[in-house]
C-alpha cells in the first residue's frame, strides 16, 4: 500500500479524464472524486450525505460528487463542481491521476445512472467545510480496508438483501462507494 498513488499514477491517464463529456444517449450520469492521501498511511476522503427527501443516497457514506449538469463541460468538471459544493474542496490544487471505469449502482438511485470516479492525490490533508448536502467528512484508512480489518455486511433497509461493506468509526461504507474503492485498491496492486 505504500506506493498506492505512484501505482495508480502509472495506470491511470489524466489526459483521458479531461475529455469533454460525450452524449449521454438518454442515460443519467454523475461523477465522484476519489481523494487520496498517503501520509502517514494511504487513505481516502469520504463524507456522510445529509438526510434529504428524494435523495436515494440520503444519509449514506459516499465519495464527494454528484449529477452531471448540461452546463458542465465534462464529467471531470462535474466532480470538481460537486466536490466544491459539498465539502468546499478545491480539486484544482490536487494532482489528477485519472478516471476509473464508470459503474452503475445495484440499488437506490435513478435507474440507469452511470457514475464515473476521478482519482486525485493530495500531499496534505485538505480542510473540508460541509455544505448543505454533507453532514461530515472523514478519512478512511485504505490499508485496513484492503487487509479485511473493516469487513462487515450491510442489510438493505426493509429487505433481507445483504451487501459486503466496511465499518469504520460507526460509518458503514457499502454499495457503489465500496465498489469504487475496491476497484481503486485492485488497480493499485
Amino acid at each position: 500500500m505504500s506506493s498506492l498513488i505512484a501505482t495508480l499514477a502509472e495506470r491511470l491517464t489524466p489526459e483521458a479524464a479531461r475529455q469533454p463529456a460525450a452524449a449521454a444517449e438518454g442515460r443519467r450520469r454523475a461523477a465522484v472524486a476519489v481523494v487520496l492521501h498517503e501520509a502517514p498511511m494511504p487513505r481516502v476522503l469520504l463524507m456522510q450525505r445529509a438526510e434529504r427527501v428524494g435523495d436515494p443516497w440520503s444519509g449514506h457514506i459516499s465519495l464527494p460528487g454528484g449529477r452531471f449538469e448540461p452546463t458542465d463541460p465534462s464529467l471531470l468538471a462535474t466532480a470538481i463542481r460537486e466536490s466544491h459544493e459539498e465539502l468546499a474542496l478545491d480539486l484544482s490544487t490536487m494532482r489528477l491521476l485519472g478516471a476509473m471505469p464508470s459503474l452503475h449502482p445495484f440499488t437506490s438511485g435513478p435507474p440507469g445512472i452511470e457514475v464515473t470516479p476521478f482519482v486525485f492525490a493530495t500531499e496534505a490533508v485538505v480542510p473540508t467545510v460541509c455544505g448543505p448536502e454533507a453532514v461530515s467528512a472523514f478519512w478512511l484508512p485504505l490499508d485496513q480496508a484492503a487487509a479485511g480489518v473493516l469487513d462487515c455486511t450491510y442489510t438493505y433497509p426493509g429487505t433481507t438483501r445483504t451487501f459486503p461493506s466496511w465499518s469504520y468509526e460507526g460509518h458503514v461504507i457499502w454499495g457503489l462507494t465500496w465498489r469504487i474503492l475496491g476497484d481503486v485498491l485492485a488497480a493499485s496492486r
